[in-house]
C-alpha cells in the first residue's frame, strides 16, 4: 500500500517555539518524535512505501555528520520503504548519507530519492508529488500532491497538501493522529471532498 506524508521537521525544536507558523503541541522533540513514530508505525508496515514531500528533518547539531546519523536512526524506527524528495529544508548531505548507508527492506531499497518530485498513477488519476505546490492550469485527473506550506492550503481543488500538520485533513470524516501518513483512501477521500467544496462555492 502507499501512504503520503510531508513536512515532519524532525529535530526541529525551534519549530515548537513558535506559536504563529504551524505550532504544535508538545513540550518538546522527544515528545514529537516519539508520537509521529508511533502514528506512523501503527498505519505503515514495513511492506508499505511511504512518500515523504520534503522537510523530513532539520537537525542542527555539529559536526554534520553526527546530525545525518541521528536523523538516519530515527528514519530507520519508522516502518515501510520511504521515498524522499528533497524540501528547502533537507540537506544534501543527509541525503547522500543516506544513500551511502541504504540497505535492502523486503528486496527493495529502504530509501529512495528525487531532488524535484515524482509521478506515479493511482485510482485513474496521475499523482504529482512535489514540496513545493505547483500550479497545474487546466487538467483532467491529475492532482499536485505536495507539502512546504504547513497549515495552509492552495485555493485550488487540484492541489493537496499533505503535511504532517495539513488543513486538509478536514475533509476527512475520521481523524488522523498527527504525523500518521495518510493512505490511499485518504487522499481519495480529501481529493473528492475538496472537490465538492469547490462546487459548493460556484
Amino acid at each position: 500500500m502507499k501512504f503520503f506524508t510531508s513536512d515532519t521537521h524532525f529535530f526541529h525544536k525551534e519549530l515548537l517555539k513558535d506559536k504563529d507558523f504551524a505550532p504544535r503541541n508538545f513540550d518538546n522533540i522527544e515528545d514529537m518524535h516519539a508520537a509521529i513514530i508511533k502514528n506512523w508505525n501503527d498505519r505503515v508496515t514495513d511492506r508499505d512505501t511511504v512518500y515523504h514531500l520534503g522537510d523530513v528533518a532539520l537537525n542542527f547539531v555539529r559536526p554534520e555528520k553526527r546530525a545525518n546519523e541521528q536523523i538516519f536512526r530515527l528514519l530507520n524506527s519508522l516502518n515501510g520503504h520511504i521515498v524522499l524528495i528533497k524540501g528547502n529544508h533537507d540537506a544534501r548531505s543527509l541525503f547522500k548519507y543516506l544513500q551511502a548507508n541504504n540497505y535492502l527492506l523486503n528486496g527493495q531499497s529502504k530509501f529512495q530519492f528525487h531532488d524535484v518530485g515524482t509521478i506515479i498513477k493511482m485510482n485513474h488519476r496521475q499523482l504529482i508529488m512535489s514540496h513545493y505546490p505547483i500550479m497545474l492550469g487546466i487538467v483532467k485527473q491529475v492532482i499536485n500532491l505536495h507539502g512546504h506550506i504547513h497549515h495552509y492550503s492552495v485555493n485550488i481543488k487540484e492541489n493537496i497538501n499533505v503535511g504532517v500538520d495539513t488543513p486538509e485533513k478536514d475533509y476527512l470524516d475520521y481523524a488522523i493522529p498527527f504525523g500518521a501518513p495518510f493512505s490511499e483512501s485518504d487522499i481519495e477521500q480529501i481529493i473528492n471532498g475538496k472537490k465538492i467544496d469547490f462546487q459548493k462555492r460556484k
